[in-house]
């Protein structure tokens, strides 16, 4: 089993993004036993809470279910669970780096490296600005997750 972890700063809103577009297009394609999915932030400020009420709105609007997930912090237990840790930015990709044990073999980089049709590097934190930007990340995680897909296909199981 392939076992993918998205990551932000509080995971309320790019990294549950991420894990509920990606587990849709995992169930899509009937990989839901290979593949296991989840997400978590570097802070702990919104651990055991439900993603933010705009990114769930904007998701639903798509057909993705984010109304089970709960925040969580990562841990560097993770580093050894998860193939794929994956931050939505640079600063939280260095905090990840921090975290990773030296032992640690899983993949850390940042999730757009997979886009095919976005050129940015950083998925931008919608937190503080208006609707459009929870649909530019909803825009941006569509092209990753689609992209990661197909690598983990390639990759892992073929």
């Amino acid at each position: 089993m392939v076992k993918v972890l998205f990551v932000c700063m509080g995971n309320i809103c790019r990294s549950p993004t991420a894990e509920a577009v990606f587990r849709h297009y995992v169930e899509q394609e009937g990989l839901a036993e290979h593949i296991h999915i989840d997400s978590a932030g570097t802070h702990d400020y919104h651990i055991g809470d439900a993603p933010d009420a705009r990114t769930q709105r904007v998701a639903k609007q798509r057909g993705y279910d984010m109304s089970k997930l709960r925040g969580r912090q990562v841990g560097a237990e993770d580093f050894r669970r998860f193939d794929y840790v994956l931050a939505m930015d640079e600063a939280n990709l260095s905090i990840l780096e921090s975290l990773r044990p030296r032992d640690a073999e899983s993949h850390l980089g940042l999730f757009l490296q997979f886009a095919e049709h976005h050129s940015e590097r950083e998925v931008p934190d919608p937190y503080y600005g208006g609707a459009d930007g929870f649909e530019r990340v909803l825009d941006m995680v569509e092209d990753a997750a689609a992209g990661l897909l197909h690598h983990i296909r390639e990759q892992n199981l073929s």
